[in-house]
């Protein structure tokens, strides 16, 4: 996948093949969604035998408009990137999110990165599609500047799920977001189409979990939804890198544990933790960890006795044994 950064100025848009299929938005989570726009997309490059190119923001833009109300992020740039890769995109273009940029029109939106850069031959868009100025663009003013500059528009409808309560519920960024913040991420991995992934680089602990008999693996994760606090099966990846990670093809079955150190401070950082279930990996300190959540077993809670808590870590491990057992890796 070629990838376009206008970091460096909008003249590298010319890298772009003129009359593409074009399909805009944020992506965040890569979401069945957002699949389903991209494989409408590749279906018509396939059949006008042109290059699906797809433009994104980074950062988000509310996190440039309005810092404190800005969405925790689903997919950070790196696996963001793997994805769409393996989903079909051609030529990633990633505009570097500004005032002046996230300020324009909706027509001057689309004059200034389609009719004088892109020049696309074809618009694909979800039906809830927004852009230009306070999102004051929708589909429908899309479709008629596309009428008024000769390019076609495809609208792609949303995807729907059944979530565990048995409702419905349209798939979408923030619904995964919600989702994850209720710890329900078997619900979230429906939505995205796969398991909710949580990585970082790997931090030195206080190795209490090592003196129980339950070595663990502490990450850092930047910008990232952390789900719910709570124990948790999944699988962990390991590597050297963030792109070597999003290429590594060795899950190991783990628990993890999200929650609060009870120490003499008052304020208790949230530790994400992950112990794998039957293998020593040695000393995993500076490689880089991501955490694919699978199933949530139980609510944090305090034990009076370290023998308590023992006990309890080692049930949470046969739990999370037995639930990936079921799993397909």
């Amino acid at each position: 996948m070629k990838i376009v950064e206008t970091a460096s100025g909008l003249a590298e848009l010319a890298k772009v093949e003129k009359g593409c299929v074009l399909t805009i938005g944020n992506f965040d989570g890569v979401h069945l969604g957002h699949q389903e726009i991209i494989n409408v997309a590749r279906k018509l490059t396939d059949q006008r035998q042109s290059e699906l190119v797809l433009m994104t923001f980074e950062p988000h833009p509310v996190a440039i408009l309005y810092p404190e109300k800005a969405p925790g992020v689903l997919t950070p740039i790196v696996l963001k990137k793997h994805l769409l890769a393996q989903f079909g995109v051609d030529c990633l273009v990633v505009l570097e999110s500004s005032y002046r940029i996230l300020n324009l029109s909706p027509e001057a939106f689309i004059d200034e990165f389609l009719l004088k850069s892109v020049q696309p031959g074809v618009v694909v868009e979800g039906e809830d599609f927004n852009f230009g100025y306070s999102r004051s663009g929708n589909v429908e003013i899309l479709k008629k500047l596309g009428e008024r500059f000769n390019f076609e528009i495809v609208i792609v409808p949303g995807k729907e799920i059944k979530l565990a309560d048995e409702q419905n519920a349209r798939v979408s960024s923030t619904l995964i977001r919600h989702l994850l913040h209720k710890g329900e991420v078997a619900d979230a991995a429906q939505a995205l189409g796969r398991y909710y992934r949580l990585s970082g680089q790997t931090t030195l602990g206080k190795g209490k979990g090592r003196k129980l008999g339950f070595p663990t693996a502490n990450i850092n994760p930047v910008n990232q939804i952390i789900p719910a606090e709570g124990v948790y099966a999944g699988f962990v990846e390991i590597a050297d890198t963030e792109e070597l990670l999003c290429e590594s093809k060795n899950k190991l079955p783990a628990a993890f544990s999200i929650g609060r150190a009870k120490t003499f401070i008052s304020d208790h950082p949230l530790l994400v933790e992950a112990h794998i279930l039957g293998q020593d990996t040695g000393d995993l300190y500076g490689k880089y960890l991501a955490m694919d959540f699978v199933k949530f077993i139980r609510h944090q809670q305090k034990f009076s006795s370290p023998e308590q808590l023992s006990t309890q870590i080692t049930k949470d491990c046969e739990k999370a044994k037995e639930i990936l057992a079921k799993e397909r890796v």
